[in-house]
């Protein structure tokens, strides 16, 4: 069930003027608004836009005019959104969408899009819990309230740097807060030079207050900052570095006990954080239940979770998993971006290093696999990241979602033993007999009992005889085959395997035994 939006005017105060501004609202700010969807040029040209209704606001990624004026003209001829979010909209989109009755906000030109996509979930998502006004409950409303107490303009960043909330701007905003707050890195020369006098250093330390310097030459007005920490689950070792809290000062000095209180927001923005990393949304807790991901005490109910999800429970659905190395936010904003522009009702969800893209109605499974090779080739050219994607399509409905997730994660398991034995993106189908072979094979590897022991100590005592009998199995008992695949004479090889025979005592013309002795081969690789 879709909880009540809030306002169109309440969304914009909470993503501040930085990233947006509004341009019309013919219908005024009060429309509730409670989801987003995005679309691209291709979703125009090719006639793959999400249907009109099935979001309260949308963001039109690179659309042309003459696109996006076709599209504001379809929505008008049916149930018009809420608001359109663009970068430059024109006079003549403006003037189409407010006819349509449609609010036109304008995105900062150096926004990112995923953030701007994940700040306005965020508000969603949290709204009904005091979340936009409660410095006890959200970063967002601690930020605000920081920035009250002291005076000055705050934002709360993750150890990485990204920005996680923030309060209110205005035009004392210097360029390192701004960029900060649309996403895009700091300047250069300002980070080399908070860097140079050791501030990073100094902030990952200890968490006590740092002040930063006014740098004029730079536009780099002055600025306290303190580090946040977790404390480690063993008291023996040290609290976890988890970010940053930034107060940037105005024309107006801080308030004289701004370290004090900054002191206190580190503590709160500890508990906040770790409270949200523990506590998904509740549309995530659904979609993990659903593809198995969490234990629960009653099978799901996927009608129930298709409702509270808003999607369809037996439609032709596609699931695919991916696999970064390591856990990051920022490839599940990434993927999210992608995914929710390709198809409004795509879901995500993620767990330790793996992303999972639930698309629940698919149509073509040509479409979904396009878009996937696409995407990750498009991540590793633009951002040099490295994904394993594995597809399962089609599934029937989304009662086999969690039987999927599980044979997904298999193949991405079987991946993660054996680079490049897989492509970066692979199929179950594709992936059975690798990742069955490879399951076999790690089975045996794990239980002494099931290696044939004269073969571990065939590649203890001869390894070269063992390489030749690997290759020899492997090319089917084909002497000249294994003999080219060695680079050496075919006799070589009939004298190796003779060898071979005398010291295992067995003949290799049983074709059990060539089965043992290949397997155990594989297995004390």
């Amino acid at each position: 069930m879709q909880a009540p939006g809030v306002s169109l005017g309440q969304l914009l105060l909470a993503l501040d003027a930085t990233l947006v501004r509004l341009v019309e609202a013919p219908r005024g700010l009060d429309l509730p608004v409670a989801s987003a969807a995005l679309i691209d040029s291709d979703d125009v040209r090719f006639g793959l836009a999400p249907a009109a209704g099935s979001a309260d606001l949308f963001f039109l990624l690179g659309v042309s005019e003459s696109d996006a004026l076709a599209w504001v003209d379809h929505q008008a001829d049916h149930r018009p959104p809420a608001a359109i979010f663009v970068k430059e909209p024109s006079q003549a989109i403006v003037e189409r969408a407010t006819a349509a009755g449609i609010a036109v906000v304008a995105v900062d030109t150096r926004a990112r899009w995923e953030r701007l996509y994940r700040l306005v979930n965020h508000v969603f998502e949290h709204h009904n819990d005091r979340a936009l006004h409660d410095s006890g409950t959200d970063l967002f409303g601690l930020a605000q309230s920081v920035a009250e107490r002291t005076h000055g303009m705050v934002s709360i960043e993750d150890a990485q740097s990204h920005v996680l909330a923030y309060s209110a701007s205005n035009e004392e905003a210097d360029e390192l807060r701004r960029l900060s707050i649309l996403g895009r890195a700091g300047p250069p020369e300002h980070l080399d030079w908070i860097a140079q006098w050791g501030i990073f250093d100094a902030l990952r330390a200890k968490p006590d207050v740092v002040r930063v310097a006014e740098r004029p030459e730079l536009g780099l007005r002055p600025r306290l900052a303190i580090g946040i920490f977790q404390p480690a689950p063993d008291e023996r070792r040290a609290p976890t570095f988890a970010g940053t809290i930034w107060v940037q000062q105005g024309s107006r000095p801080l308030a004289e006990d701004a370290e004090e209180v900054l002191r206190g927001a580190a503590v709160l923005a500890a508990r906040i954080m770790a409270r949200l990393a523990a506590t998904p949304s509740s549309d995530a807790v659904r979609l993990q239940e659903l593809l198995g991901l969490r234990a629960t005490d009653e099978p799901v109910d996927v009608e129930q979770v298709a409702r509270e999800l808003g999607i369809t429970a037996d439609g032709r659905a596609a699931l695919i998993g991916f696999d970064a190395g390591s856990p990051s936010t920022r490839i599940a904003d990434v993927l999210s971006l992608s995914a929710s522009a390709f198809r409004s009702d795509a879901q995500i969800t993620s767990s330790r290093t793996r992303v999972y893209v639930l698309f629940p109605n698919t149509g073509k499974p040509g479409a979904v696999t396009s878009w996937l090779r696409g995407t990750v080739s498009a991540l590793r050219a633009e951002l040099g990241i490295e994904l394993y994607a594995v597809i399962a399509a089609p599934v029937a409905g989304l009662a086999g979602a969690a039987a999927a997730r599980t044979e997904v994660d298999r193949v991405l398991d079987s991946a993660g033993r054996h680079p490049g034995a897989l492509g970066q993106v692979t199929s179950l189908a594709e992936a059975r007999t690798t990742v069955l072979l490879d399951e076999i094979i790690t089975a045996i590897a794990s239980d002494d009992r099931l290696i044939d022991p004269r073969v571990r100590a065939l590649r203890t005592e001869e390894p070269v005889l063992a390489e030749t009998l690997r290759v020899y199995l492997d090319s089917f008992g084909d002497v000249a085959a294994a003999a080219q695949s060695m680079h050496v004479h075919p006799n070589t090889v009939r004298y190796r395997v003779r060898r071979v025979e005398q010291l295992l005592g067995t003949s290799l013309g049983d074709p059990d035994v060539r089965l043992l002795l290949s397997l155990s081969l594989r297995a004390t690789a």
